[in-house]
């Protein structure tokens, strides 16, 4: 009997634990040092070769620093010979002319650059290490001599918040395709900057705002770890007789909040699966059974499918279809993945 669960749409890979960089908000701790027992390169183009018999999800190389894994180059390019679409997330410090035209003939299709501040002091603060900024912007330069696309990544936590604006416009002087804004999950050496999270009331505003630059900002716009997005997308867009459609709101209106265990998985060096990279509840290890029995028999990840199942406020939500809050919030706050988002102001009616 075929499945009636759709695949993955997104998988996002720790390739190694390792980083050259030591970022407070990081949610794997990464230091210098590899997990002990990561996949091979054998195990990991195994992978590749189950996620390729499932469909052809977009698949995120990530870390760590996914850069500092040898065989980085070799796995993206048999991701793309088995018609994945692979994409990259790095904290731009160890790009070059060389590397970005490695990636290029690797298939690599758009890379993803952390910046966590407008200016060097607050982004160097965030990565732990001075010049990372500096190191970063050059690695930029280099993806635009070589024409590979790239998005920014901001964690907005209360020491960047009021310069999201100023790295929006930097996002756009340097040409960047899009800019995604992460709030901020405490979670591994994230955990000791929960008094950083932004309060309720200016997720909300941050959010209003940043459905406001989609008109103006001419470049992609994407809310991560905010569910609470798609409400306030769909409360805009009635206010102002918009339908929430794919022409006037494109891949967006499609999507939804919340995608762990739904539609997005995260998969450790080491073969965990989990919903997503700031929930810390393993689903399965790849070593042990097949991806595919993993995302589909997973009593974790059915459970995050049922919507009925949610607690609270979330469970109550007529926008919890869309919406879901965030799970691994929930969890962070109160052990309770199904538990309500704590950062979200909004009452169900």
């Amino acid at each position: 009997m075929l499945s009636t669960i759709k695949p993955p749409r997104l998988i996002a890979w720790e390739l190694t634990s390792r980083c050259n960089l030591s970022c407070l908000h990081c949610r794997g701790s990464s230091t210098d040092c590899s997990a002990k027992n990561e996949l091979s390169t054998g195990e990991a183009l195994h992978f590749i070769d189950e996620i390729a018999l499932m469909g052809s999800p977009i698949l995120i190389l990530s870390g760590g620093e996914p850069l500092v894994r040898d065989d980085v180059y070799d796995l993206a390019k048999y991701g793309t010979e088995k018609g994945l679409r692979v994409v990259l997330a790095t904290n731009g410090t160890m790009l070059d002319r060389k590397v970005t035209k490695k990636m290029k003939d690797a298939g690599i299709k758009r890379i993803s650059v952390s910046i966590d501040g407008s200016s060097a002091e607050t982004h160097d603060g965030f990565r732990g290490v001075p010049g990372a900024f500096e190191k970063a912007m050059q690695g930029i330069e280099a993806l635009n001599a070589e024409g590979l696309g790239f998005q920014i990544n901001t964690t907005i936590t209360k020491r960047n918040l009021s310069q999201i604006p100023e790295i929006l416009e930097l996002a756009k002087k340097i040409g960047a395709e899009a800019l995604h804004i992460f709030l901020l999950v405490p979670t591994g050496r994230g955990e000791s900057l929960v008094d950083e999270e932004i309060p309720q009331v200016d997720y909300e505003k941050v959010l209003r705002w940043f459905y406001d630059q989609r008109k103006t900002a001419g470049l992609e716009l994407k809310a991560t770890c905010a569910p609470h997005y798609f409400r306030i997308m769909r409360q805009r867009a009635s206010q102002e007789g918009l339908e929430v459609n794919v022409d006037n709101f494109g891949y967006e209106a499609l999507s939804r909040g919340c995608l762990g265990g739904i539609s997005f998985c995260f998969v450790s060096s080491t073969g965990d699966v989990q919903p997503c990279g700031y929930l810390p509840i393993v689903a399965g290890n790849i070593r042990k059974e097949s991806f595919r029995k993993i995302w589909e028999e997973s009593g974790l990840f059915n459970s995050l499918r049922d919507y009925n199942l949610l607690k609270g406020k979330c469970g109550k939500c007529e926008y919890r279809n869309v919406c879901g809050g965030c799970r691994a919030r929930a969890y962070a706050a109160t052990g309770d993945y199904l538990a309500e988002e704590p950062y979200c102001i909004y009452v169900p009616h």
